[in-house]
C-alpha cells in the first residue's frame, strides 16, 4: 500500500510541476495590456491546487484493476498537458499572446488536461472525505461529482478572467491607425484557415532558424531583407557548427546575385534564386490549399493591434525543407524525408500572410554521428505588406 501511495504521489508532482510550469508562463508572458494581465495568471493557482491535493491525498485503490486505472489516469493527464506547454511557449514568442475567440480545438487540450487532473485529485478527495472502507461505487461517484465540480470552478474562473480582461481592453484602447503587421479595423474577421491565402505584393522580411542536435544548440540563421512581387534583396548572417558569414540573396527583372561569405556578390543565374523569396516560397509550398484544407483554427488573436487567424497545419521532413532553403546551412545535405513537423501561420484582415512559426525534428545520424535526434525551428515575419518598397541591386 506504501508502495502505490509513493507512486501516485510521484505522478501528483509531476502534476503539479506542470501546471506550476504553465501557469509561471502565463503569470510573465501574458501582457496583452488589459487591466487584468496579472490577475489571468493568478487563476492558474486553480489548476495548481487541484494537482496538489493528489499529492496530499493520492487516490490509493485496492484491487488488480483500480490502482492501474489510477496510475493511468494521472499519466493520461500529463501526456495531454506537456505538449501543451510547447504550445503555450510558441504562442508567448510569437507575439501571439492575446487571444481574443479561442476555438475549440485549441481549448479542449487544456480542458481535457483539467478534467484528468481534477479526476485523479477527486479520488484521492473522495477517498479521505468517505474513508478508506467506503464502498467502492460511492467512493466512484463522490470522486466524479468532486473532480465536475473542481473543473467547472477553475475553468470558468480562468475564463471568466481572461474574457473581462479582453473586453476591458478593447474597450478601454483604441485600436492603432496602423499596424506594420496589417489593417486595425475592428470590423470583420480574418479569412479561415482553408479559404484563399496570399503574401502582400511587396513585404519586409525577417526570418530566424535555429537547430539543435539531442537538445544541444549548433547554430542559427538570422535573415533580413525585402521582396517586392518574385524581385527581392536580403542578407543571412549564419553562424554554426560548419558555417559562420554572411550569405545574401537579390534578383531585380532578369538579373541576380548570390553572396557566400568567401565571395561577396556577384552575378547569378536567375533560376539560382527562384527558390529564395522567403514568405512566397513558404506559402507555394508549405501552405498550399491541398495542406491547409486540414488546417487546425487556433482561434483569433491581436499581434501589434492587427488582428489574425491563427492556424496550424502538419507537415513532413522534406516539405519543411523545400519551403525554407536556408535550413541546408544548418544540417547541410542531411536527408529529412522520415522528420515531422508543424507549421503555425497567422492570417490578417487583408488575407495574407504575415506571420509563421514552425519547427520539424526527426533522426539525426546524417548531421551528426552518434546523434539521437534533431530539431529545426523557424520564425518568419512578413511586415509593412502593401507599401511602396525599391529592389536595388547590391554593390560588387
Amino acid at each position: 500500500m506504501r508502495v502505490r501511495r509513493f507512486e501516485l504521489r510521484t505522478i501528483g508532482i509531476l502534476l503539479v510541476a506542470a501546471w506550476s510550469l504553465v501557469g509561471l508562463l502565463v503569470l510573465l508572458g501574458y501582457r496583452p495590456g488589459g487591466p487584468l494581465d496579472i490577475l489571468v495568471g493568478v487563476t492558474m493557482l486553480g489548476p495548481i491546487g487541484i494537482a496538489a491535493a493528489g499529492v496530499v491525498w493520492p487516490p490509493v485503490a485496492r484491487g488488480a484493476g483500480a490502482f492501474p486505472l489510477m496510475v493511468s489516469l494521472g499519466i493520461g493527464a500529463l501526456l495531454v498537458l506537456v505538449p501543451s506547454i510547447g504550445g503555450v511557449l510558441n504562442q508567448l514568442l510569437a507575439l501571439g499572446s492575446q487571444t481574443l475567440l479561442p476555438s475549440f480545438e485549441a481549448a479542449y487540450p487544456w480542458l481535457l488536461a483539467l478534467a484528468a487532473t481534477s479526476l485523479f485529485s477527486g479520488f484521492g478527495v473522495a477517498r479521505r472525505l468517505q474513508g478508506g472502507t467506503a464502498l467502492r461505487r460511492r467512493r466512484l461517484v463522490g470522486g466524479i461529482g468532486i473532480a465536475a465540480l473542481l473543473t467547472v470552478v477553475a475553468g470558468t474562473l480562468f475564463a471568466g478572467v481572461a474574457i473581462a480582461n479582453e473586453v476591458a481592453l478593447q474597450r478601454g484602447v483604441a485600436p492603432p491607425a496602423a499596424s506594420r503587421f496589417g489593417p486595425t479595423t475592428a470590423e470583420g474577421e480574418p479569412p479561415a484557415c482553408d479559404a484563399g491565402l496570399g503574401v502582400g505584393a511587396t513585404a519586409r522580411l525577417a526570418e530566424r532558424f535555429g537547430a539543435t542536435v539531442d537538445l544541444r544548440p549548433i547554430g542559427s540563421i538570422d535573415l533580413l531583407g525585402v521582396r517586392r512581387g518574385e524581385d527581392m534583396r536580403w542578407l543571412a548572417y549564419v553562424a554554426t557548427d560548419e558555417e559562420l558569414g554572411q550569405y545574401g540573396a537579390a534578383r531585380s527583372g532578369p538579373r541576380a546575385w548570390l553572396r557566400t561569405p568567401a565571395s561577396g556578390w556577384a552575378a547569378a543565374d536567375p533560376d539560382a534564386t527562384i527558390d529564395a523569396t522567403v514568405d512566397l516560397q513558404a506559402l507555394d509550398v508549405a501552405l498550399t490549399r491541398g495542406i491547409r484544407a486540414t488546417a487546425e483554427d487556433r482561434g483569433l488573436e491581436v499581434i501589434e493591434g492587427a488582428r489574425a487567424r491563427h492556424c496550424r497545419v502538419s507537415v513532413d521532413g522534406a516539405t519543411f525543407r523545400a519551403a525554407f532553403p536556408q535550413v541546408r546551412w544548418l544540417v547541410g545535405e542531411a536527408d529529412l524525408a522520415h522528420w515531422r513537423g508543424q507549421i503555425d501561420y497567422w492570417v490578417f484582415l487583408d488575407g495574407q500572410l504575415g506571420q509563421l512559426v514552425g519547427s520539424a525534428n526527426g533522426e539525426a545520424a546524417d548531421i551528426q554521428s552518434e546523434a539521437l535526434q534533431a530539431t529545426i525551428d523557424v520564425f518568419l515575419t512578413a511586415t509593412e505588406r502593401g507599401r511602396d518598397i525599391v529592389i536595388y541591386p547590391p554593390a560588387p
